[in-house]
């Protein structure tokens, strides 16, 4: 690992060698490069439904539905939100939005009303993508609706009637409806509870994408263009479904297999018959595998599965040994990797590259074109190999700041363009990164972020409730739960299971709490932050008593 010294910082770089990142190329133009020769070949295709798109398909959809956008007013810098699950068209709404000069934001299709309101308005969306089931959440929000499917909804367009429109259109409503779109524009505002606290729009340009998308398909060669079929199962409103998933897998002209929720009979189904090669997964899905009887009604020798990854959550290394166990064949790799950072940060080799393939439960190595360092949380000192401190991360994958939050991107990168993740590591002698703690609160069930400050504040509108903390517990199944300390008023009369309907009736099913305890106090530092390590231990001690 080549590590260079500067003003007595200890910045680590990547053992392969720089790959150049194109210029004067959109998002859109730079993954479907080459699809002239993949006409025929299937892009996305559903598990469940078999609904499928070709990439002669996905290209003429972009196109069409860019033009009919441009038609109905949308405008370079405009945001659309996205609330849909995995569906095949998913790719062609990001790449449209894109294509036409607007900005795609994905919000989670579970989401309470009231939340994904609120990113409605911190986005300052002009209008949104829907389907019909999602439509009832969105239709008072007072902004232009599409909605996808053969059915026609009162006032709200129709995507094929859309699609249609924009064939009519012509490709000159683009030509004079947006002005050039740069490689510095806005492509994408994903929404992240970043290192602290509530949701915010992480503003990512056309180049930090292809950045990422670069320095992460270092490694794939020609052979490979074709060749890969991806599990599409990770949320695509997700930086990693739509970057790591969907536009990697478009970029080496491979199939993305679409699943919009997790059945471990549909989950095992889809693998044998799409004939998957690589499943990013989260580590919930590796326990059900491992532990789940329902494995051993299938063959697994049909199985084409060449490579897991497992990103959003630490995997236990007993669950690792396990799934190495009964999968002997599939390599495990873990990622890391942050919407701040475009998607992926760090990840394995791969061995038949001649690659050395790095350490089990490493998070990977550092790609090429990435700097690393180690900070001391406290002094800043960059701190030298087989350290524990801070990951920052410097590379043109930083996200260009929160929108309309210049206090949290003050925060968040500093004035040498570093990106303090929050997470503590350290990088040993082979360059391999682990991951041993986080400094930043985020819950992680099952791999999706739940944001302890936005408990807390739902909490404390509760008439009853004078003061709140929220921690995480260990759980086998999710990874972390969502686990609350709450300090009732003397004429309380609720009992923790109301405590936790009133959350569950405000927030989206994986942000729930599954489990309270009532305190007379909650500890707090002198500078008055929460000590949660402190109230989550006594959680646990209580919970091993009863």
């Amino acid at each position: 690992m080549e590590t260079q010294m500067q003003n007595d910082d200890h910045i680590f770089r990547s053992k392969y060698s720089s790959v150049p990142i194109p210029d004067n190329i959109t998002l859109p133009e730079f993954v479907l490069q080459g699809v002239e020769e993949h006409v025929e070949k299937v892009a996305f295709v559903e598990a469940v439904t078999g609904k499928a798109y070709t990439y002669g398909e996905v290209k003429r959809d972009t196109a069409r539905l860019a033009k009919a956008l441009a038609s109905l007013g949308l405008r370079k810098g405009h945001v659309v939100v996205v609330v849909l699950p995995n569906v095949a068209e998913y790719g062609i709404i990001a790449l449209g939005i894109m294509s036409a000069g607007g900005i795609f934001s994905g919000a989670n299709p579970a989401a309470h009303v009231s939340e994904i309101k609120k990113q409605v308005e911190a986005s300052r969306a002009r209008g949104i993508i829907t389907d019909p089931t999602n439509y009832e959440k969105v239709k008072e929000l007072g902004l232009p609706v599409i909605v996808l499917g053969e059915e026609k909804i009162e006032g709200a367009v129709n995507w094929k009637e859309l699609l249609e429109a924009g064939d009519k259109a012509g490709d000159s409503i683009i030509r004079s409806t947006r002005q050039e779109i740069l490689q510095t524009d806005l492509c994408a505002l994903p929404f992240s509870s970043g290192t602290t606290g509530l949701q915010k729009g992480v503003m990512l340009t056309h180049r930090n994408l292809i950045a990422n998308l670069c320095s992460s398909l270092f490694s794939v060669g020609a052979e490979m263009i074709g060749q890969i079929a991806a599990l599409g199962l990770i949320p695509f409103f997700h930086i990693y479904g739509i970057v790591g998933i969907c536009c990697a897998t478009m970029k080496n002209k491979g199939k993305v297999v679409v699943m919009n929720r997790f059945e471990l009979r549909i989950f095992l189904n889809a693998l044998i018959a799409h004939e998957v090669t690589f499943a990013p997964i989260v580590p919930p899905i590796i326990l059900n595998l491992v532990k789940n009887p329902i494995v051993d009604e299938f063959d697994l020798s049909k199985l084409k599965l060449r490579t897991v990854m497992t990103a959003a959550a630490p995997l236990a290394p007993e669950l690792l040994t396990a799934f190495e166990a009964k999968f002997p064949d599939v390599q495990v790799q873990e990622a890391y990797g942050l919407t701040e950072h475009s998607c992926i940060t760090l990840t394995h080799g791969d061995p038949a590259k001649g690659q050395g393939i790095a350490k089990r439960n490493s998070v990977g190595f550092i790609l090429p074109n990435l700097e690393v360092k180690f900070i001391d949380p406290d002094t800043g000192r960059s701190l030298p190999k087989n350290t524990s401190g801070e990951l920052c991360v410097r590379s043109q994958c930083v996200m260009q700041g929160y929108y309309n939050n210049k206090e949290e991107t003050a925060r968040t990168i500093d004035g040498q363009g570093w990106l303090h993740t929050g997470d503590i590591g350290y990088i040993d002698d082979d360059g391999d990164i682990f991951i041993v703690d986080r400094i930043k609160e985020l819950i992680k069930y099952k791999g999706f972020q739940v944001a302890p400050a936005e408990l807390e504040a739902i909490l404390l509108t509760h008439p009853s409730v004078e003061d709140a903390a929220v921690v995480p517990l260990p759980d086998e199944e999710a990874g972390e739960i969502p686990a609350a300390c709450v300090v009732m008023n003397s004429k309380a009369k609720e009992r923790e299971d109301d405590i936790i309907e009133f959350v569950a009736s405000n927030v989206a099913h994986y942000k729930k709490i599954r489990a309270v305890r009532f305190v007379h106090s909650i500890p707090k530092s002198p500078s008055g932050k929460i000590m949660r390590r402190l109230l989550r231990d006594q959680m646990l001690s209580h919970n091993n008593k009863n």
